[in-house]
C-alpha cells in the first residue's frame, strides 16, 4: 500500500526539524505542541467530544512527562519549583480527563502559557547556532 506523498514529505520534514533543532528550539516546540493539545482538548470538552478530549489530554500528559524527565534540577535555582508545577499540571490533566473537567484544562492552559512565552523569549535571546553540538549546548536551559 502506497502512502500519500504529501503526508510522507510532511513526516520527513517534521522528523528533520526535530533532529536538527537545538535544545532550546526543541523545548519551545514541546511547549507549542503542549498548548495546542490543551486548546484542542478544551474545544473537544466544550463540544462534549470526550474521546477527542481524552486523546489530546493524554498527549499533553506525555509532553509534561518528557519535560519533567528532562529537567535538570541542579542546573538552576528554579528547577525544583518548575518540577513541582509539572507534577501539579500532570495531576490536573489526569483529573481533567477522568472527570471531564474543562475548568482543570483551562487552569493548565493559564499556568503553562506564560511559561511557553518565557521559553520562547529565552530561546530568542540565545546566540544562533548553526548546528547542534551536545558538548556545547546540552542543558543550556536546564533541560536536555
Amino acid at each position: 500500500m502506497m502512502m500519500n506523498t504529501s503526508t510522507d514529505q510532511r513526516r520527513k520534514y517534521l522528523r528533520e526539524s526535530v533532529l536538527s533543532a537545538t535544545p532550546a528550539r526543541l523545548l519551545t516546540m514541546l511547549y507549542d505542541r503542549l498548548l495546542l493539545d490543551l486548546a484542542r482538548a478544551e474545544q473537544a470538552q466544550a463540544a462534549e467530544n470526550w474521546q477527542a478530549a481524552s486523546a489530546q489530554l493524554l498527549h499533553a500528559q506525555e509532553i509534561i512527562a518528557e519535560l519533567s524527565s528532562s529537567l535538570k534540577k541542579d542546573a538552576w535555582d528554579g528547577a525544583e519549583n518548575l518540577f513541582g508545577l509539572y507534577t501539579y499540571v500532570s495531576n490536573a490533566l489526569m483529573a481533567a480527563n477522568m472527570h471531564r473537567d474543562i475548568k482543570a484544562t483551562r487552569e493548565c492552559i493559564a499556568l503553562l502559557e506564560p511559561l511557553r512565552e518565557a521559553w520562547h523569549e529565552a530561546s530568542a535571546s540565545l546566540p544562533a547556532q548553526n548546528s547542534w553540538d551536545p558538548a556545547r549546548s546540552a542543558g543550556s536551559l536546564g533541560v536536555a
